[in-house]
C-alpha cells in the first residue's frame, strides 16, 4: 500500500491529504488484510476498502454482510507513534464518530451513536465497527450501510431516500472528519465522545459473556472507555464488555 500515489487510491479516486487508500473488488475481511499489511510495514493513515467482502467480521465474532458494491466496507491503520498519544479505544471512538457526522454531511439524518461504537437510525443498526491492535498499530474496521441493509437493520437510503449518496462519498467525509478529532487532546476526545453518545440516560439491558446481564440506566462512560450503569438497587457496574439494547420506554 506504501507505494500508492499520495491521497489517491488504485482505482483513481481522490482523498484527502495525508490518507493513502486502496480500493479492491472483493476480499476476505479488510481488517484482516490490513493487519497483515501492518505487519509488512504500511504506513500510518493506510486504508483499505473493499467492494465485497465474504468473510467481513462485526463486534463479537458476529458476521457482517452487504451485497456488492452498495455499501462502504472499510477498514482504516493507525501508527500511534505518528499521531497525538491517546488511549487505544479513542481510535474506534473517533471512527465512529466520524461515520456518523459523514452520514449527517451527505443526508441529513445523524445517527444515534450505541455504546461503544454501534450507529444507529430509528434504533436499527446501520453502521458496526471492529478493531484489532498491537504494541503500536490500531486497525479500526467499520461497515456502514449505505444502499442495503438486511432484514431489522438500516441504511441511509432508506433513511434519506432523497439524498443518496455512495460509500466513496461517505469515506471521503469521514476521512476529514478524523483528521479533525485526530487533532483533539484526549481529554477533549473524550468530552466529544461522551456528548455523542446517546446510550447516555437511556434504560438499558447489557448482554454480556456468560449469560451475565445487567439492566439500569446507562449513567456515564469513563475515561476508559467503560459504560457505568446504575441499576434498579442503585449498584454501578462497570463494564468493559457487552451489547447494549436501548430499552424503550414502557
Amino acid at each position: 500500500m506504501g507505494n500508492t500515489k499520495a491521497n489517491q487510491s488504485t482505482s483513481g479516486e481522490q482523498w484527502p491529504n495525508g490518507w493513502w487508500v486502496t480500493r479492491v473488488a472483493e476480499t476476505g475481511s479488510t481488517n484482516s488484510d490490513l493487519v497483515a499489511l501492518a505487519g509488512e510495514g504500511a504506513k500510518h493513515h493506510s486504508v483499505l476498502m473493499a467492494d465485497f467482502q465474504s468473510a467481513g467480521k462485526g463486534r463479537l465474532d458476529r458476521t457482517w454482510v452487504a451485497e456488492p458494491g452498495t455499501n462502504l466496507l472499510v477498514s482504516l491503520l493507525f501508527r500511534t507513534s505518528e499521531t497525538r498519544a491517546r488511549p487505544m479505544h479513542q481510535f474506534t471512538q473517533m471512527v465512529g464518530m466520524s461515520a456518523a457526522r459523514a452520514c449527517q454531511q451527505l443526508t441529513g439524518v445523524l445517527p444515534d451513536m450505541k455504546w461503544p461504537n454501534d450507529l444507529l437510525i430509528d434504533n436499527k443498526k446501520v453502521s458496526g465497527i471492529l478493531a484489532q491492535g498491537g504494541s503500536d498499530v490500531v486497525v479500526v474496521g467499520i461497515g456502514v450501510n449505505v444502499n442495503w441493509a438486511p432484514p431489522d437493520a438500516m441504511s441511509l437510503a432508506i433513511a434519506a431516500p432523497l439524498r443518496t449518496t455512495t460509500p466513496v462519498d461517505v469515506l471521503r467525509n469521514m476521512l476529514m472528519v478524523i483528521d479533525e478529532y485526530e487533532a483533539l487532546s484526549p481529554e477533549q476526545m473524550h468530552e466529544r465522545y461522551s456528548a455523542s453518545l446517546a446510550t447516555l440516560g437511556q434504560a438499558v439491558r447489557v448482554d454480556m459473556a456468560a449469560g451475565h446481564v445487567v439492566e439500569g440506566r446507562a449513567i456515564d462512560v469513563q475515561a476508559d472507555g467503560r459504560l457505568v450503569v446504575l441499576d434498579d438497587c442503585a449498584v454501578s457496574h462497570h463494564i468493559d464488555t457487552g451489547d447494549v439494547v436501548h430499552l424503550r420506554a414502557q
